[in-house]
């Protein structure tokens, strides 16, 4: 066995690495590292089941994705579908969602995005006839910026010499673009409002604004889609499973219920973890999953912290959003209750800004939008698994603030009034659904929402966030690295790379690479991202 209960199997002995928190990031690292680097891997996951957001959950026959919904850039050309061969040994399939992955829908109008650049632009030019030039120079702005993207990344993994080299010119080049918000850049370019909200329509996949979001973010999450999107065949933990058994066949393990409390140091250097019940791990590389924030202010100490610069780094820049989702199961299927698969982004109507502003101030006013999942018809296998059933994920925005009083409270005993708090809110969020879905109205058989508080339980993410740091231009200018200015501890995950299953993946690439170093580092960029490596050596 390769994933063990830490209370029931505790682990001993030194291991090469140990990997706290295993989130996509963390896994990748762990596979690379057991692949690539002949290590032996232990992995520590405070929740328990292995995953982080590619963890599925279950109940009463039904079962949810909680942070997988669709992912870009899986088809067997791309760097990433490679990777994700790399770590799991080839054991992710992938379905291909419908044309029209996402659905943005403003008041009483929908607007299609179509997978295929020429299908992208052509859906858009039908619905605005007078725009095809302002859509184009939208299209040419992604590329120019999409192109000055991967070399800021990519560089980290290049030798010392040439490294020291190419950082000021790739990272320049991306700052250039990365330090704009999305509203600073497109108003300019896209005339018709209405079209620039169904553009900026995706926002939520990074949770800010348009006029809070940096141009970087905007350009990954709509460059990651545009030629179309995909769903893992058996479900997000499918991937978990792949990469477990890379790890194991390493000799690693993953180790659940397995909380870390910090990081080791002996002189400068981190050489291992202290686990909640006092046992101590040891290992030459440490790689964190769990987030800059949580790493700084929580597992190593202050003066250590300090002395790298990033706390003084974070205080200007907090986290990203916290979430509501509401689960909601049928006992009839994805076909029969005619859902295909397609993502519905429904906007309320009036201004985006002052919505956002609005709702987030007061919970009792206009829900700003809604995104709309469709799991059980994304997956070909769901029916094979849960048989004349189908699942649906209503998401909203949501902060941490509208639940200070049940904040001490714990998970499952909050008590009366925030069980009546989720109801009210989660009926809220069913009329939205049947507004856009009347079919469904009267033919829910389970449903159960998930708030930031849930959030917090389950990832240790004290404000409940999706995306960990915000996505605003100076978070970026900030430039976090998987090089944690403490020797032999490393940084993995969405923090060092950006949003998402797709800049959390990569994040793990980065960490192993660092921790790798040298030819090993060379080998990653070779055989997994070689179309980032050239692009890096080009900048």
């Amino acid at each position: 066995m390769t994933r063990l209960s830490y209370k029931q199997h505790p682990p001993d002995g030194d291991w090469d690495a140990i990997v706290i928190g295993s989130g996509i990031g963390g896994l990748c690292a762990a596979a690379l590292l057991s692949r690539y680097g002949n290590k032996r891997v232990c992995v520590l996951e405070r929740h328990s089941v292995a995953g982080g957001y590619t963890h599925v959950f279950k109940r009463r026959g039904y079962e949810w994705d909680v942070g997988i919904h669709y992912i870009g850039e899986v088809d067997e050309k791309s760097v990433m579908g490679h990777l994700f061969d790399v770590i799991t040994d080839g054991q992710i399939k992938w379905e291909t969602m419908p044309a029209c992955y996402d659905r943005i829908v403003l008041g009483d109008r929908s607007f299609d995005l179509v997978a295929g650049r020429k299908n992208f632009v052509e859906s858009l030019v039908r619905d605005f006839p007078d725009s095809r030039e302002d859509i184009e120079a939208y299209l040419a702005l992604m590329d120019k910026v999409s192109k000055a993207t991967p070399g800021y990344f990519a560089y980290q993994l290049l030798p010392i010499g040439v490294r020291q080299v190419v950082a000021p010119l790739v990272t320049r080049k991306f700052r250039q673009f990365s330090d704009q918000t999305v509203e600073e850049a497109l108003r300019p370019i896209i005339k018709d409002p209405v079209l620039f909200d169904v553009l900026t329509g995706q926002c939520g996949d990074y949770g800010l604004t348009p006029r809070e979001a940096s141009l970087a973010v905007h350009t990954m999450v709509v460059m990651h889609y545009i030629e179309g999107a995909y769903y893992p065949v058996g479900g997000p933990a499918t991937i978990a499973d792949g990469t477990e058994t890379v790890i194991g066949e390493g000799g690693g393990a993953i180790y659940t219920n397995a909380e870390v409390s910090e990081i080791l140091l002996e002189g400068k250097r981190a050489v291992g973890v202290r686990m909640a019940d006092g046992k101590e791990l040891r290992a030459k590389i440490v790689i964190s999953d769990a987030g800059v924030p949580a790493t700084y202010r929580k597992l190593l100490p202050k003066d250590v912290a300090e002395k790298t610069g990033v706390p003084a780094k974070l205080r200007g820049i907090g986290p990203s959003a916290a979430h509501l989702c509401l689960h909601l199961g049928f006992t009839e299927t994805a076909e029969e209750l005619g859902l295909d698969g397609t993502n519905i982004w429904a906007y309320a109507p009036g201004d985006r800004e002052e919505n956002f502003a609005r709702f987030a101030a007061d919970s009792k006013t206009t829900i700003p939008f809604a995104y709309l999942s469709f799991p059980s018809a994304k997956d070909p296998t769901f029916q094979e698994r849960y048989p004349g059933k189908a699942t649906i994920e209503i998401i909203i925005p949501a902060q941490m603030e509208w639940f200070e009083e049940w904040a001490d409270t714990k998970w499952k005993k909050r008590g009366d009034a925030y069980e009546a708090w989720k109801a009210a809110m989660s009926e809220r969020m069913l009329e939205i659904l049947f507004a856009h879905c009347p079919q469904l109205e009267g033919k829910v058989d389970y449903q159960e929402l998930s708030t930031p508080l849930s959030t917090r339980h389950f990832t240790g993410h004290e404000a409940g966030e999706m995306y960990g740091l915000t996505h605003t231009p100076e978070r970026f200018r900030a430039g976090f690295r998987a090089r944690s200015g403490v020797p032999g501890l490393f940084l993995a995950g969405a923090d060092v790379s950006s949003c998402g299953v797709a800049g959390a993946l990569f994040g793990g690439v980065l960490a192993a690479g660092a921790a790798l170093e040298g030819k090993l580092a060379g080998l990653i960029l070779r055989h997994i991202t070689p179309g980032l490596a050239a692009k890096a050596e080009e900048a």
